[in-house]
């Protein structure tokens, strides 16, 4: 009975209101839960602002912190190391978990029920760990061994998230060029949105070079805008060349498109990051360039800014490590794919889960809810590299929320506050992404007795 109220059967029973689920989906949803609540707590260890709201309206808050041994004013509990401290508990939870389920082909082991269930035992667990990181001793060398290994794993997680994003363009052009042989209408489509991406990233382009940048200086930002624009040009000019489109008839537009409006966001997210410039006018006062005015207006109001921005930043974090971990992106990520097959063209083709074909064998009703059993057959994803991208995915945060390389002065409330080393990370992401999508399209042509399919 303990086994049964802590296992799945406590989120199945969460409301009877909700809509089918499927137990992969269940438990990855639960895992993400997880790694939502303790990135929450890391900010709120960032925020000054909630650290003098507890310390003034939270009664008894000196002895309570002394109680708990975290200083007189629980100064142990906030700013860069906290969260260091914190992340390292949550990366060692999921690293362990990675370690734990490798090589799990079976819904049916027992280490896999452990994976799908336990849920009120491991955030014990997660919770023991992230508070046992308080108590390493010799913290000061502890903090600076962790903080090349978190960028490490940060860089690492960019890199999953670039190559992810040019397997996604490499898969909608193919899904919707197969379309095209049976429909017409799939052609209209395809050049639709490839009209609609390449307007995108010309007018950001135009945008760009008009609001950050200034007759009288914004040397960076003119380079880098025509560098990027021009980069954006040259493997739109590559995809539609006659040698790659014989050895990649699948290449085309529409993944130079997606790439172009990527390459234009990171460029608008590098040059947002940028320390401001400044210069002295007629009247000998300093004026800031290379700034849009009304950006200057939009940061006054720094708690919605900042509350928009990061829950923008979850969002793109748990996509890449949700979407990273089914069978087909995790084993393009390491560079197999699968034989070709008959290709279903679909508007949400991207959307659609592995294991769809053993949904329905099996339903079960707890509470109310139905439970689709999809994994009745063999695992539709790797738990292991499950675990391994979200352990990734906790350096990332970890470097992000401390502001990577500037970790003593940073803070939630400045958290778009420019700084030098996270306009050059967003920088090189850029080029990376962009040497990434090359890579796929000359590939064919430096290999030529290796077979490649995307």
């Amino acid at each position: 009975q303990l086994a049964c109220c802590c296992g799945t059967a406590a989120c199945s029973l969460c409301c009877k209101c909700c809509p089918k689920i499927k137990q992969s989906t269940s438990t990855r949803f639960m895992y993400a839960l997880y790694f939502i609540l303790v990135t929450i707590i890391c900010c709120v260890m960032m925020s000054t602002t909630v650290a003098n709201e507890m310390k003034t309206h939270i009664p008894f808050y000196k002895e309570l912190c002394k109680g708990i041994q975290a200083g007189e004013m629980c100064e142990k509990l906030v700013g860069y190391s906290a969260v260091y401290k914190v992340c390292f508990g949550m990366a060692c939870f999921f690293f362990l978990f990675s370690l734990f389920t490798i090589k799990i082909n079976s819904s049916k082991s027992c280490r896999a029920y452990i994976h799908n269930g336990f849920w009120f035992f491991k955030l014990i667990l997660l919770a023991a760990m992230c508070s046992g990181a308080f108590f390493i001793p010799d913290q000061d060398t502890f903090l600076n061994a962790w903080r090349y290994v978190g960028a490490t794993g940060g860089f690492l997680f960019i890199a999953i998230q670039l190559i992810l994003l040019v397997e996604f363009a490499h898969k909608w052009n193919k899904n919707w060029t197969a379309g095209a042989n049976h429909k017409q209408m799939w052609n209209g489509l395809l050049a639709l949105v490839t009209l609609i991406l390449y307007s995108i990233a010309v007018a950001a382009l135009v945008l760009m070079a008009l609001f950050y940048t200034d007759s009288k200086g914004c040397m960076y930002n003119k380079v880098l805008i025509g560098v990027n624009g021009g980069l954006c040009l040259f493997v739109s000019l590559v995809a539609i060349s006659p040698c790659v489109q014989d050895r990649q008839p699948h290449s085309g537009l529409l993944q130079s498109g997606v790439i172009s409006c990527y390459v234009m966001y990171l460029t608008f997210s590098a040059l947002s990051s940028k320390p401001p410039e400044t210069i002295l006018d007629e009247n000998n006062q300093n004026i800031t360039i290379c700034v849009p005015e009304f950006s200057q207006g939009l940061h006054r109001d720094e708690n919605l800014v900042t509350g928009l921005g990061t829950t923008i930043l979850f969002g793109c974090i748990l996509y890449s490590c949700l979407t990273s971990t089914t069978r087909a992106s995790s084993e393009a990520l390491r560079g197999i794919y699968a034989a070709p097959e008959t290709e279903v063209a679909r508007c949400c083709f991207c959307c659609v889960p592995d294991g769809d074909a053993d949904a329905e064998e099996h339903v079960e009703k707890r509470g109310g809810q139905a439970v689709f059993y999809d994994e009745k057959k063999g695992t539709v994803y790797s738990y292991a590299y499950f675990h391994f991208v979200f352990f990734l995915a906790s350096l990332y945060v970890m470097m992000t929320v401390t502001h990577w390389f500037h970790y003593e002065s940073a803070q939630i409330e400045n958290f778009f506050t420019g700084t030098w080393s996270i306009f050059w990370i967003k920088m090189v992401s850029c080029w990376c992404c962009v040497c990434l999508y090359l890579w796929t399209l000359i590939a064919p042509l430096c290999c030529p007795t290796r077979e490649f399919s995307v």
